[in-house]
């Protein structure tokens, strides 16, 4: 029952009021002034507060410096806009005119009892997260994860620009979103783009924003996605991948603070904190001339190294419980766990797709399984041998990643091989090309 302080000093207009809330579930304090209130109740703990204007002592809006977080509606006879503009300045949710109009009244008062009951409940969310895990989303105990959480903390509240390094599959993007969800931007949005999936010859456009007629097909003006995140984080996954005109473009959004669309003839402000991410060697792409050295120090400020998922042994148990929650929430399946053979399967593997493989290879089991024990078939990982996956953790991931595609190529279509993987078909041709692996014969 939503608790509800009437402030009024007029028994008939108090009466009526609180008579009419009573009637629709509300509980309902009444005081003729704003001391009195104080003596007979705890204002900070009503749901809403309706106070009069003018009030004998301190004024009707000095309740909201006395119970600050409670909406406060403003009830006044004097129905102009200027005492409608200072009250809300002065930091009231709303105002209604005397005389009022009864569902008028109650319209007003719920939408703002909802407003209080949502933003209530997503601080307790907020909170039941930030208590579960120490950051948003993020398991981990090993002492390279707590190293990442620490430095996640110290960077979050700065508006400093973060680089997060990291093989593919390794949560780069949740990081990005733990240090924006830490910062004083969270109430403003969060705008992610992956470099990488975006055409060469589109990036500008898609970043930027463009004028009409900027360019064929460029039928009207356009917002870009870094406009988009104005007052907020963007975040480039795969910064690497940007072609070296729109690198000079973003070094301008970060020396100045400024945008300028294509086919524009003049910039507009901007204000980003920018989170950048890659799993290339950006010192490398510099000295071959690929990525722009003033760039490459401006978005070094700090640098947050993710651990592959082999490098985290410690961590494999609770990740894989984690995943394995998640995913039945997703799949509407019910609760399951997984059987010991399914974690030694899980701790034996060297998983080089990291993250995101696992959480594949949990969510193909979830689907396959006929209980609710999950076993280690139904993970389907590769299995080690004297001659192959046993020495794996001795191989770089490069080495890795062409020795399981020769050995499985035979037996796996490219999108078993991809799957296994945990990356995308795409991505496979990429490193094969890359690695120089051909495809087998048909």
């Amino acid at each position: 029952m939503p608790r509800v302080l009437i402030i009024e000093d007029e028994n008939v207009i108090r009466s009526a009021v609180r008579r009419l809330l009573s009637r629709h579930g509300m509980e309902v304090t009444e005081a003729a002034s704003l001391e009195e209130a104080e003596r007979i109740t705890d204002l900070s703990q009503q749901d809403a507060i309706l106070a009069d204007l003018r009030l004998p002592g301190a004024p009707g809006t000095e309740a909201v410096r006395r119970a600050p977080g409670v909406p406060v509606i403003i009830m006044t006879s004097y129905a102009s806009v200027r005492s409608a503009v200072e009250a809300m300045r002065e930091g009231a949710v709303d105002y209604v005119a005397k005389p009022f109009d009864h569902d008028d009244l109650l319209l007003t008062l719920e939408r703002v009892l909802k407003e209080r009951r949502l933003t209530r409940q997503n601080e307790a969310l907020r909170a039941d997260v930030e208590a579960t895990y120490p950051v948003t989303g993020i398991i981990g105990e090993s002492v390279a994860m707590q190293n990442v959480f620490s430095r996640i903390r110290k960077v979050a509240p700065t508006d400093t620009t973060v680089l997060v390094l990291g093989e593919s599959g390794t949560g780069k993007e949740l990081v990005a979103r733990a240090v924006h969800e830490q910062s004083g931007r969270r109430e403003a949005a969060m705008v992610a783009v992956n470099c990488a999936a975006i055409p060469e010859s589109l990036i500008e456009a898609e970043l930027f924003g463009h004028e009409k007629g900027a360019f064929t097909g460029a039928e009207g003006r356009r917002r870009g996605l870094v406009e988009s995140a104005d007052g907020g984080t963007l975040f480039l996954d795969e910064i690497g991948e940007l072609p070296l005109a729109a690198q000079a473009r973003l070094l301008r959004v970060l020396q100045e603070g400024e945008i300028r669309r294509v086919g524009a003839d003049r910039a507009s402000r901007v204000d980003v904190r920018l989170v950048a991410a890659t799993h290339r060697d950006l010192n490398a792409m510099v000295s071959r001339g690929e990525f722009r050295e003033d760039l490459f120090f401006r978005i070094q400020v700090m640098e947050i190294r993710l651990p592959p998922l082999r490098e985290r042994g410690e961590d494999l148990p609770a990740l894989a419980r984690f995943l394995l929650e998640k995913t039945c929430r997703r799949l509407n399946r019910p609760p399951m766990r997984l059987g010991d053979d399914a974690l030694a399967a899980i701790r034996a593997y060297h998983w080089p797709g990291n993250v995101r493989e696992l959480e594949n290879a949990i969510e193909r089991a979830v689907i396959l399984a006929e209980t609710t024990v999950l076993s280690a078939d139904l993970l389907a990982l590769p299995q080690t041998d004297g001659d192959g996956d046993a020495n794996a953790m001795d191989l770089s991931l490069e080495e890795y990643f062409r020795e399981f595609v020769l050995r499985h190529q035979d037996q796996l279509t490219e999108t078993e091989i991809a799957k296994r993987l945990g990356i995308s078909r795409k991505a496979l041709w990429e490193r094969r090309q890359r690695l120089g692996i051909p495809r087998r014969a048909y």
